[in-house]
Protein backbone atom coordinates (compact mmCIF):
# COMPACT_ATOMS: atom_id res chain seq x y z
CA UNK A 1 0.00 0.00 0.00
CA UNK A 2 1.79 3.12 -0.93
CA UNK A 3 1.97 5.42 2.25
CA UNK A 4 -0.16 7.73 1.45
CA UNK A 5 -2.94 5.91 1.30
CA UNK A 6 -1.68 3.78 4.18
CA UNK A 7 -1.87 7.09 6.13
CA UNK A 8 -5.43 7.80 5.08
CA UNK A 9 -6.32 4.54 5.77
CA UNK A 10 -4.66 4.99 9.55
CA UNK A 11 -6.46 8.13 9.91
CA UNK A 12 -9.95 6.49 9.25
CA UNK A 13 -9.47 4.02 11.45
CA UNK A 14 -8.89 6.26 13.99
CA UNK A 15 -11.71 8.17 13.27
CA UNK A 16 -14.65 5.26 13.52
CA UNK A 17 -13.14 3.55 17.02
CA UNK A 18 -15.60 5.45 18.48
CA UNK A 19 -18.20 3.68 15.97
CA UNK A 20 -16.78 0.59 16.83
CA UNK A 21 -16.66 0.53 20.63
CA UNK A 22 -20.51 1.73 20.43
CA UNK A 23 -21.23 -1.22 18.71
CA UNK A 24 -19.73 -3.42 20.83
CA UNK A 25 -21.46 -2.06 23.95
CA UNK A 26 -24.84 -3.10 22.24
CA UNK A 27 -25.28 -0.45 19.70
CA UNK A 28 -25.25 -3.22 16.86
CA UNK A 29 -27.99 -3.68 14.21
CA UNK A 30 -28.20 -7.38 15.82
CA UNK A 31 -26.55 -10.20 17.36
CA UNK A 32 -23.91 -13.13 16.03
CA UNK A 33 -21.90 -12.47 12.63
CA UNK A 34 -22.34 -12.51 8.91
CA UNK A 35 -22.60 -15.59 7.61
CA UNK A 36 -19.70 -16.65 5.96
CA UNK A 37 -20.52 -19.71 4.48
CA UNK A 38 -22.83 -17.76 1.79
CA UNK A 39 -20.95 -17.28 -1.66
CA UNK A 40 -19.02 -14.18 -1.69
CA UNK A 41 -19.74 -11.48 -3.62
CA UNK A 42 -17.80 -10.41 -6.87
CA UNK A 43 -14.87 -8.04 -7.33
CA UNK A 44 -16.78 -5.32 -6.05
CA UNK A 45 -19.04 -4.33 -2.54
CA UNK A 46 -20.62 -1.19 -3.10
CA UNK A 47 -22.57 0.45 -0.50
CA UNK A 48 -25.21 2.76 -0.63
CA UNK A 49 -24.41 5.72 1.73
CA UNK A 50 -26.62 8.81 2.95
CA UNK A 51 -25.66 12.62 1.98
CA UNK A 52 -27.97 14.60 3.32
CA UNK A 53 -26.64 17.39 6.01
CA UNK A 54 -27.68 15.40 9.63
CA UNK A 55 -25.70 12.56 7.51
CA UNK A 56 -22.26 14.22 7.50
CA UNK A 57 -19.62 13.91 7.43
CA UNK A 58 -19.78 10.43 5.86
CA UNK A 59 -17.08 7.12 7.15
CA UNK A 60 -14.66 5.20 4.70
CA UNK A 61 -16.14 7.14 1.72
CA UNK A 62 -12.39 8.28 1.01
CA UNK A 63 -11.62 4.93 0.65
CA UNK A 64 -13.75 4.48 -2.44
CA UNK A 65 -12.63 3.38 -6.28
CA UNK A 66 -15.30 5.09 -7.65
CA UNK A 67 -17.85 7.85 -6.16
CA UNK A 68 -21.21 8.01 -7.98
CA UNK A 69 -23.54 10.98 -7.24
CA UNK A 70 -27.36 10.26 -8.02
CA UNK A 71 -30.21 12.66 -7.52
CA UNK A 72 -33.33 11.14 -5.50
CA UNK A 73 -36.66 12.03 -4.11
CA UNK A 74 -37.41 15.88 -3.65
CA UNK A 75 -33.87 17.16 -5.22
CA UNK A 76 -31.74 15.46 -3.19
CA UNK A 77 -28.84 13.15 -3.22
CA UNK A 78 -27.44 9.84 -2.41
CA UNK A 79 -23.99 8.52 -3.07
CA UNK A 80 -22.97 5.25 -4.17
CA UNK A 81 -19.42 3.71 -3.03
CA UNK A 82 -17.54 1.11 -5.34
CA UNK A 83 -14.68 -0.90 -3.24
CA UNK A 84 -12.48 -2.61 -5.24
CA UNK A 85 -8.61 -1.79 -4.17
CA UNK A 86 -8.99 -2.08 -0.43
CA UNK A 87 -12.08 -1.95 2.14
CA UNK A 88 -11.90 0.26 5.20
CA UNK A 89 -13.08 -0.89 8.07
CA UNK A 90 -16.06 0.38 8.69
CA UNK A 91 -18.53 2.54 6.10
CA UNK A 92 -21.48 4.34 6.19
CA UNK A 93 -23.94 5.87 6.85
CA UNK A 94 -25.64 3.19 4.93
CA UNK A 95 -28.82 4.09 3.53
CA UNK A 96 -31.80 2.68 0.78
CA UNK A 97 -31.34 1.37 -2.72
CA UNK A 98 -33.16 2.68 -5.96
CA UNK A 99 -33.74 1.14 -9.02
CA UNK A 100 -31.08 3.34 -10.90
CA UNK A 101 -28.44 1.18 -8.78
CA UNK A 102 -29.62 -1.31 -10.15
CA UNK A 103 -28.91 -0.71 -13.88
CA UNK A 104 -25.78 0.61 -13.03
CA UNK A 105 -24.10 -1.94 -11.05
CA UNK A 106 -25.00 -4.78 -13.65
CA UNK A 107 -21.35 -3.63 -15.44
CA UNK A 108 -19.22 -4.89 -12.75
CA UNK A 109 -20.48 -8.32 -12.77
CA UNK A 110 -22.66 -9.37 -9.88
CA UNK A 111 -21.23 -6.94 -6.86
CA UNK A 112 -22.22 -7.16 -3.50
CA UNK A 113 -24.83 -3.93 -3.14
CA UNK A 114 -25.02 -3.06 0.77
CA UNK A 115 -27.87 -0.94 1.77
CA UNK A 116 -30.09 -0.84 4.26
CA UNK A 117 -33.53 -1.97 2.71
CA UNK A 118 -35.36 -0.45 0.22
CA UNK A 119 -39.26 0.42 -0.66
CA UNK A 120 -41.73 -2.81 -1.04
CA UNK A 121 -42.59 -2.77 -4.37
CA UNK A 122 -38.69 -2.51 -5.49
CA UNK A 123 -37.47 -5.53 -3.40
CA UNK A 124 -38.10 -7.79 -5.93
CA UNK A 125 -36.23 -6.26 -8.51
CA UNK A 126 -33.41 -6.18 -6.22
CA UNK A 127 -34.27 -10.25 -5.88
CA UNK A 128 -34.00 -10.87 -9.62
CA UNK A 129 -31.38 -8.56 -10.29
CA UNK A 130 -27.58 -10.25 -10.85
CA UNK A 131 -26.22 -8.65 -7.56
CA UNK A 132 -25.31 -10.37 -4.17
CA UNK A 133 -28.10 -7.88 -1.87
CA UNK A 134 -26.84 -7.44 1.71
CA UNK A 135 -29.14 -5.32 3.43
CA UNK A 136 -28.78 -5.62 7.37
CA UNK A 137 -31.64 -8.84 7.98
CA UNK A 138 -28.74 -11.47 5.77
CA UNK A 139 -26.21 -9.80 7.55
CA UNK A 140 -26.60 -8.62 10.76
CA UNK A 141 -23.66 -8.85 13.29
CA UNK A 142 -22.09 -6.96 10.32
CA UNK A 143 -24.36 -3.24 10.29
CA UNK A 144 -24.52 -1.72 14.04
CA UNK A 145 -26.30 1.98 15.08
CA UNK A 146 -23.68 4.50 15.66
CA UNK A 147 -24.36 7.01 18.38
CA UNK A 148 -22.98 10.13 17.03
CA UNK A 149 -26.33 11.11 14.90
CA UNK A 150 -29.88 10.21 15.08
CA UNK A 151 -31.81 7.69 12.98
CA UNK A 152 -32.30 7.10 10.06
CA UNK A 153 -28.63 8.62 9.42
CA UNK A 154 -26.41 6.23 12.21
CA UNK A 155 -26.43 2.80 10.58
CA UNK A 156 -22.82 1.64 9.35
CA UNK A 157 -21.60 -1.39 7.79
CA UNK A 158 -18.10 -3.41 9.00
CA UNK A 159 -17.00 -4.93 5.65
CA UNK A 160 -15.26 -7.06 7.34
CA UNK A 161 -17.75 -8.91 8.69
CA UNK A 162 -19.32 -9.87 5.42
CA UNK A 163 -18.72 -13.04 2.49
CA UNK A 164 -16.69 -10.00 0.39
CA UNK A 165 -13.05 -9.34 0.13
CA UNK A 166 -10.87 -6.65 -1.77
CA UNK A 167 -9.57 -7.96 -5.19
CA UNK A 168 -6.51 -5.26 -4.91
CA UNK A 169 -7.45 -3.79 -8.15
CA UNK A 170 -9.15 -1.14 -8.69
CA UNK A 171 -12.87 -0.95 -9.14
CA UNK A 172 -12.66 1.83 -12.22
CA UNK A 173 -10.63 -0.94 -14.49
CA UNK A 174 -14.04 -3.32 -14.05
CA UNK A 175 -15.91 -0.78 -16.40
CA UNK A 176 -13.47 -0.21 -18.63
CA UNK A 177 -11.65 3.25 -16.89
CA UNK A 178 -7.81 3.85 -18.43
CA UNK A 179 -5.99 5.59 -15.90
CA UNK A 180 -2.37 7.39 -17.53
CA UNK A 181 -1.26 10.94 -18.91
CA UNK A 182 -3.64 13.56 -20.05
CA UNK A 183 -4.51 14.17 -22.98
CA UNK A 184 -3.25 16.81 -25.15
CA UNK A 185 -5.52 19.89 -24.92
CA UNK A 186 -7.95 20.64 -22.20
CA UNK A 187 -9.51 24.16 -20.88
CA UNK A 188 -7.64 25.44 -17.84
CA UNK A 189 -10.51 25.13 -15.14
CA UNK A 190 -10.47 25.88 -11.28
CA UNK A 191 -13.98 25.22 -10.56
CA UNK A 192 -17.12 23.34 -11.77
CA UNK A 193 -20.29 22.91 -9.85
CA UNK A 194 -23.26 20.19 -9.85
CA UNK A 195 -26.53 21.71 -9.17
CA UNK A 196 -29.40 18.92 -8.34
CA UNK A 197 -32.79 20.51 -7.46
CA UNK A 198 -32.15 20.23 -3.58
CA UNK A 199 -28.32 19.68 -3.63
CA UNK A 200 -25.19 20.53 -5.07
CA UNK A 201 -21.42 20.07 -5.23
CA UNK A 202 -18.34 21.96 -6.04
CA UNK A 203 -15.13 20.39 -7.40
CA UNK A 204 -12.24 23.10 -7.11
CA UNK A 205 -8.42 22.34 -7.97
CA UNK A 206 -6.14 22.18 -5.94
CA UNK A 207 -2.36 22.86 -6.97
CA UNK A 208 -0.97 21.90 -3.65
CA UNK A 209 -2.66 18.74 -3.54
CA UNK A 210 -3.27 17.72 -6.81
CA UNK A 211 -7.09 16.77 -6.10
CA UNK A 212 -10.69 18.15 -6.51
CA UNK A 213 -11.71 19.53 -3.17
CA UNK A 214 -15.23 18.15 -2.31
CA UNK A 215 -17.87 20.72 -1.54
CA UNK A 216 -21.54 19.69 -0.88
CA UNK A 217 -24.32 22.35 -0.51
CA UNK A 218 -21.84 25.15 -0.05
CA UNK A 219 -19.62 23.33 3.15
CA UNK A 220 -16.52 21.68 2.65
CA UNK A 221 -16.80 18.28 2.35
CA UNK A 222 -15.14 16.25 4.93
CA UNK A 223 -13.82 12.79 6.18
CA UNK A 224 -14.49 11.08 9.28
CA UNK A 225 -11.06 12.31 10.54
CA UNK A 226 -11.80 16.10 9.33
CA UNK A 227 -9.63 15.84 6.26
CA UNK A 228 -11.23 16.85 3.12
CA UNK A 229 -12.85 14.63 0.65
CA UNK A 230 -10.88 15.18 -2.47
CA UNK A 231 -11.21 13.62 -5.94
CA UNK A 232 -7.94 13.07 -8.54
CA UNK A 233 -10.94 12.57 -11.60
CA UNK A 234 -14.31 13.82 -11.54
CA UNK A 235 -16.73 13.19 -14.78
CA UNK A 236 -19.83 15.51 -14.99
CA UNK A 237 -21.69 12.90 -17.27
CA UNK A 238 -25.40 14.08 -19.07
CA UNK A 239 -27.80 11.08 -19.02
CA UNK A 240 -31.65 11.14 -19.35
CA UNK A 241 -32.96 11.68 -15.73
CA UNK A 242 -37.00 10.56 -15.78
CA UNK A 243 -39.81 9.81 -12.68
CA UNK A 244 -39.55 6.41 -11.94
CA UNK A 245 -42.31 3.57 -10.90
CA UNK A 246 -41.70 4.30 -7.40
CA UNK A 247 -41.90 7.37 -4.94
CA UNK A 248 -41.38 7.63 -1.37
CA UNK A 249 -44.11 8.03 2.00
CA UNK A 250 -44.62 11.53 0.93
CA UNK A 251 -45.67 11.21 -2.23
CA UNK A 252 -42.22 12.19 -3.75
CA UNK A 253 -41.36 10.55 -7.52
CA UNK A 254 -38.29 8.62 -7.15
CA UNK A 255 -36.26 9.62 -10.16
CA UNK A 256 -34.42 6.85 -12.79
CA UNK A 257 -31.21 7.89 -13.83
CA UNK A 258 -30.58 6.30 -17.35
CA UNK A 259 -26.65 5.09 -17.42
CA UNK A 260 -27.46 2.90 -20.83
CA UNK A 261 -27.30 5.08 -23.94
CA UNK A 262 -24.91 7.77 -24.85
CA UNK A 263 -24.00 11.16 -24.40
CA UNK A 264 -22.11 13.96 -23.55
CA UNK A 265 -19.42 14.01 -20.71
CA UNK A 266 -16.96 16.24 -19.01
CA UNK A 267 -13.98 15.21 -17.45
CA UNK A 268 -11.96 17.34 -14.60
CA UNK A 269 -8.36 16.15 -14.04
CA UNK A 270 -5.03 18.00 -13.45
CA UNK A 271 -6.65 21.59 -13.27
CA UNK A 272 -8.16 21.21 -16.68
CA UNK A 273 -11.51 19.83 -18.43
CA UNK A 274 -11.78 17.82 -20.86
CA UNK A 275 -15.08 17.52 -23.44
CA UNK A 276 -16.09 13.90 -23.87
CA UNK A 277 -18.65 11.46 -24.94
CA UNK A 278 -19.83 8.37 -22.72
CA UNK A 279 -21.05 4.97 -24.27
CA UNK A 280 -22.98 2.22 -23.07
CA UNK A 281 -24.13 -0.35 -25.49
CA UNK A 282 -26.02 -2.58 -23.08
CA UNK A 283 -26.67 -3.04 -18.93
CA UNK A 284 -23.84 -5.56 -19.48
CA UNK A 285 -21.61 -3.67 -20.94
CA UNK A 286 -18.80 -0.83 -19.41
CA UNK A 287 -19.39 2.38 -20.10
CA UNK A 288 -16.70 3.86 -22.43
CA UNK A 289 -15.06 7.81 -22.32
CA UNK A 290 -13.67 9.11 -25.36
CA UNK A 291 -12.43 12.25 -26.24
CA UNK A 292 -13.37 14.30 -29.68
CA UNK A 293 -10.42 12.02 -31.64
CA UNK A 294 -12.39 9.45 -30.68
CA UNK A 295 -9.55 8.08 -28.27
CA UNK A 296 -10.06 6.48 -25.47
CA UNK A 297 -10.42 9.44 -22.04
CA UNK A 298 -7.43 8.57 -19.56
CA UNK A 299 -7.95 10.00 -15.70
CA UNK A 300 -5.71 10.86 -12.91
CA UNK A 301 -3.84 7.45 -10.73
CA UNK A 302 -6.67 8.08 -7.56
CA UNK A 303 -10.33 8.62 -6.48
CA UNK A 304 -12.63 8.92 -9.53
CA UNK A 305 -16.00 10.60 -8.87
CA UNK A 306 -18.83 10.41 -11.42
CA UNK A 307 -21.71 13.00 -11.31
CA UNK A 308 -25.12 12.05 -12.87
CA UNK A 309 -25.80 15.60 -13.96
CA UNK A 310 -29.61 15.55 -16.12
CA UNK A 311 -29.59 16.79 -19.45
Amino acid sequence: MPATRAKRSAAATLATLTLLLAAACGGGGGGGTADRTSPPGGRVLAVKIDNVGAARPPTGLEEADLVYLEQVEAGLSRILAVYSSEVPPVVGPVRSARETDLELLRQFNRPTLAYSGAQGRLTPLIEAAPIEALPPGRAPGAYFRGGDRPAPHNLYLRPGDIPYRASGTNAAEDIGLSFGPAPAGGSPTGERTVRYPAASFTFTWSADQKRWLVTMDGSPARTAAGGRLAAASVILQEVTVRPSDFGDRSGNRTPFTETVGSGSATVLRDGKAYEARWSRDDATSGTAFTAPDGKRMTFASGQTWIAYVAR
